[in-house]
Formats: structure tokens, C-alpha cells, sequence
């Protein structure tokens, strides 16, 4: 399923260096992201920890991009406020991470913020059906989500275009997200999926040159 839909690239900040991340930010800006991808995880929900709130609002002063916050904590709802107070442009959550969707995707717009819902390899599309009028981006995760550089989980790509047919019936606008082993070879089969988000940390910031591993990504 191919698409001429633009195709905006979302670094993936866990990949950053972490001791240069102002000026990591700064850089994938001025190389041509159009997003940038924040991995928030608990060390709970995922087995590993990254950063809060208060790394949000520090790197925000760092570039004028849309902050695109993936929240891989449980429960989640206690910090929506936090992270939307923080600089987050865009807040998503993973059904399985609280008790009521509906009303998460709600608060998230109730604070002036796009809401998103994810999906891990094993959680069925029929999620997004029941809430797709209160989302703005659906993710797709195509690794078990925790940790960067694992593979791409190929079976994945199914699940993608059956959601591009959804998004497109619905007749709203949403974003068509995948994260988890996106490289320049996998990004070609997301993007023919149907996918018009591509989120990507080793693929960029494992690369001398941003620009180039961007502009790669996008075909």
C-alpha cells in the first residue's frame, strides 16, 4: 500500500548521547526531524527506566519541534498532567497501562494535548475501533517496547495496514505511527504499509551524519 502522505521522522531521544541531550536535540532539529520521540519508561510496565518530566521540560527550551511523548509507565493517568505541563506536544499510552482508555485519551485532551494509544506486538487491533475518535495518532510497536536497537518484528506490517484502512474509513486525521527496529531497509516496508511516522533512535543517532540517516529513513 503505497501513499504519497508525507513521511515525518521522530528520533527516538533514548538513543541520544545522554550527556549532550540539548545539544542532541538541537542537532536531529537542524538535520530535518520533524518530531521528536520520548521514551518515558518505569522500569515497571517495561523492564527498564529512562527519565521524567523534568528532562522534558529542560530539553524544551532546545528546539521548537513537536515533543512526542510515549509513556510506558503504569498507571499512567497520575502523570498525564505532569508531562503536559512539561512541554509534551503529544501524550501516548498503552491500553493495557490503566483501567480506562476512553478516559485517558479524554484527559490527554482536556489538557490541549494530541492523544495517542499504542500498540505492542500482541494487543489486537480492535483497541483502536473503540477510541479512534478520541485519538490523533495510533503507534504501532514493532519490537516489545523497553529497549532501543532490538529487531523488527515483521509481522507487524499486517497489523499496520489494517489500521491505515481503519484510519481512512474513519475519515479523521491521524497519525500512523511504528517504532521498534525501524531502519532504513524496514522503514520501506512501513511506509508501503501504510505508516507516515517512523520513529527511529540507533538508525539516527548511531550515524555521523543526522542529516543524511533522515533523509535515508524517508525513502
Amino acid at each position: 500500500m503505497s501513499s504519497s502522505r508525507p513521511i515525518r521522522i521522530a528520533p527516538s531521544l533514548l538513543a541520544a548521547d545522554f550527556a549532550r541531550l540539548g545539544e542532541e536535540v538541537a542537532a536531529i532539529e537542524a538535520a530535518g526531524a520533524d518530531w521528536l520521540h520520548l521514551d518515558i519508561m518505569d522500569g515497571h510496565f517495561v523492564p527498564n527506566i529512562s527519565f521524567g518530566p523534568s528532562v522534558v521540560k529542560a530539553l524544551r527550551k532546545h528546539a521548537r519541534m513537536p515533543f512526542d511523548v510515549h509513556l510506558m509507565i503504569a498507571p499512567a493517568d497520575p502523570y498525564l498532567a505532569a508531562f503536559a505541563d512539561a512541554g509534551a506536544d503529544l501524550i501516548s499510552l498503552h491500553p493495557e497501562a490503566g483501567p480506562h482508555l476512553h478516559r485517558s485519551l479524554q484527559t490527554i485532551r482536556a489538557l490541549g494535548k494530541k492523544s495517542g494509544v499504542v500498540l505492542n506486538p500482541a494487543t489486537p487491533v480492535g483497541v483502536v475501533a473503540e477510541v479512534i475518535d478520541l485519538v490523533d495518532l495510533v503507534l504501532v510497536m514493532s519490537v516489545n517496547p523497553g529497549f532501543g536497537g532490538q529487531s523488527f518484528i515483521r509481522t507487524q506490517l499486517s497489523k499496520i495496514a489494517t489500521l491505515r484502512g481503519m484510519i481512512e474509513a474513519s475519515g479523521h486525521d491521524i497519525a500512523l505511527q511504528v517504532d521498534g527496529g525501524v531502519t532504513a531497509v524496514t522503514a520501506k516496508d512501513c511506509i508501503a504499509a501504510g505508516a507516515d511516522v517512523l520513529v527511529a533512535g540507533t538508525a539516527v543517532f548511531g550515524t555521523s551524519d543526522y542529516a543524511a540517516a533522515i533523509a535515508g529513513l524517508r525513502g
